[in-house]
């Protein structure tokens, strides 16, 4: 069953304010409240600030090449179709796959977190009950029509962008006043012990990891575009709003935090190591600045931060299974959708990946939240490799066949030096992850870390032998834009 074939089609209700807050709700999450401290505590505040430079570049350039083939292509299949058009029909297969997997398990990653969050103020009734709430809701929300969606999104995120210009602007009124108090340094911070870089390259690699893992949601604008409206509009106007805000917030938290907290201060290292909502940086920062509710207000504000990813990470996930039904690459069954334009069966499908959570009641909550965190973590990183890769081949592709850059809606600079950058990046903080297990022989460790990647192999390898799939030519890619009734 192809789109063309189907009448009842994906409603493009979603506007630039909607993009802009999907995106922003996919990625700004526990690993800005919470995993901030470790990455300071870890590779201290000069070499936290260098990581999530590094991989805000990086993302830069990928949400350029990710805007130029959504503005060309928008559909919500994204990484799928773009992989198999512009690179080869086992590497869209495998991408797509990756990248429901990827935003299913988070969503029960997150599911499990609100576990941890609860205790704060329910401390006796049992976790998985506030799973199954969340997952209720979350499931609701996206039951809702898209518009009804964008509109939760855009409040979920709205308190979160709130919440973090309420600590930068606190933050800075305590920098400036430790600047005018006489004898005081502002920065001392920045120069005790091995600051303002801790660790070495060993440790910068490894925050380069969190800072990725932290930014992952970005690129949902790109699934998104395919219920966005006037994509060639609108899917340029999210790229670079997206990108300055989620830059401006993590660069400026972690420079207030590192300057306001020593790197050695061991509430750093707890935060990253236990449960405790109060260790978190935020949370030690609002009680320098002497709010000694500062623990409640974060707690809902995490709350939040949890439901609004979990909540984009539902919608992106059920919209690649539901792509990837109508182009023959998943069950038929996923590929419906309701009278109201909502792929319902694709959603069960989803939801049936985040009730994952409730393994809690069998396991334990932290040994299900780190095997969640483990069956996703690299994930992220090979769809934004998938990215880097099909843009590359789509503009050699789109040149080759005798095609205009200045007939392109919108087009990415800095090619061929933006994908080349950003793939070489991505892959060296891959292979770079616990290559000091690999050392050790600790294979437990390592199976841990690098298990998306074997997995990603299998599925594009599997499909690449049993279709005898092979890479697209330049000359025989498909190149043309895509027309907006087709979604």
């Amino acid at each position: 069953m192809s789109e063309t074939q189907n009448t009842m089609q994906l409603q493009r209700k979603l506007g630039a304010r909607h993009l802009n807050m999907i995106a922003i709700g996919g990625s700004i999450g526990t690993g800005l409240f919470l995993a901030s401290g470790a990455t300071i505590a870890n590779a201290g505040p000069g070499g936290a600030l260098l990581a999530y430079a590094l991989i805000g570049v990086m993302i830069y350039f990928l949400m350029t090449s990710l805007g130029e083939l959504a503005t060309h292509n928008p559909t919500s299949g994204a990484f799928f179709t773009y992989g198999t058009k512009y690179v080869e029909g086992g590497f869209g297969f495998a991408l797509g796959w990756n990248y429901w997997y990827n935003w299913a398990i988070t969503v029960a990653f997150e599911l499990v977190a609100v576990q941890f969050i609860m205790k704060f103020w329910f401390p006796d009734i049992p976790g998985v009950y506030w799973s199954a709430i969340f997952l209720a809701i979350i499931f609701g929300i996206n039951a809702l029509t898209v518009k009804g969606f964008g509109e939760s999104e855009f409040f979920f995120s709205l308190v979160k962008v709130v919440a973090i210009i309420a600590f930068i602007i606190i933050g800075i009124w305590m920098i400036v006043k430790i600047m005018l108090t006489p004898g005081a340094e502002a920065f001392a911070n920045w120069s005790i012990g091995d600051a303002p870089f801790v660790g070495g390259f060993q440790a910068l690699i490894g925050v380069a990891m969190i800072a990725g893992f932290s930014f992952q949601g970005t690129e949902m604008v790109g699934v998104a575009a395919g219920e966005s409206k006037d994509p060639k509009k609108t899917i340029p106007v999210a790229i670079k709003q997206i990108f300055w805000r989620i830059l401006l917030f993590y660069i400026v938290c972690i420079f207030i935090i590192g300057t306001l907290i020593a790197y050695n201060d061991p509430r750093l290292l707890q935060a990253a190591a236990t449960d405790n909502i109060a260790l978190s940086p935020f949370t030690l920062l609002y009680e320098k600045a002497g709010f000694a509710f500062a623990a409640s207000i974060m707690n809902a504000v995490i709350l939040t931060a949890i439901l609004s990813a979990g909540n984009s990470g539902m919608y992106s996930s059920t919209r690649m299974l539901f792509d990837m039904a109508r182009k023959g690459s998943a069950p038929k069954l996923f590929g419906r959708l309701d009278p109201r334009g909502v792929p319902m069966n694709a959603l069960y499908a989803t939801t049936a990946i985040a009730a994952l959570c409730f393994l809690t009641t069998f396991f334990g909550e932290q040994e299900v939240f780190n095997w969640l965190l483990n069956m996703s973590g690299m994930c992220g990183f090979i769809v934004w490799l998938g990215i880097a890769i099909s843009h590359y081949r789509f503009r050699k592709g789109y040149l080759a066949q005798g095609y205009k850059l200045e007939d392109l809606a919108y087009r990415a600079k800095f090619f061929p030096f933006a994908p080349w950058f950003a793939f070489i990046l991505c892959a060296i903080v891959v292979l770079g992850q616990n290559y000091q297990d690999v050392l050790a022989g600790q294979w437990m460790g390592v199976l841990s870390t690098y298990i998306s990647i074997p997995l990603f192999l299998a599925i594009w390898f599997g499909y690449k032998w049993k279709k005898k799939s092979k890479l697209v030519s330049y000359q025989e890619m498909d190149v043309q834009p895509m027309k907006l009734d087709q979604e």
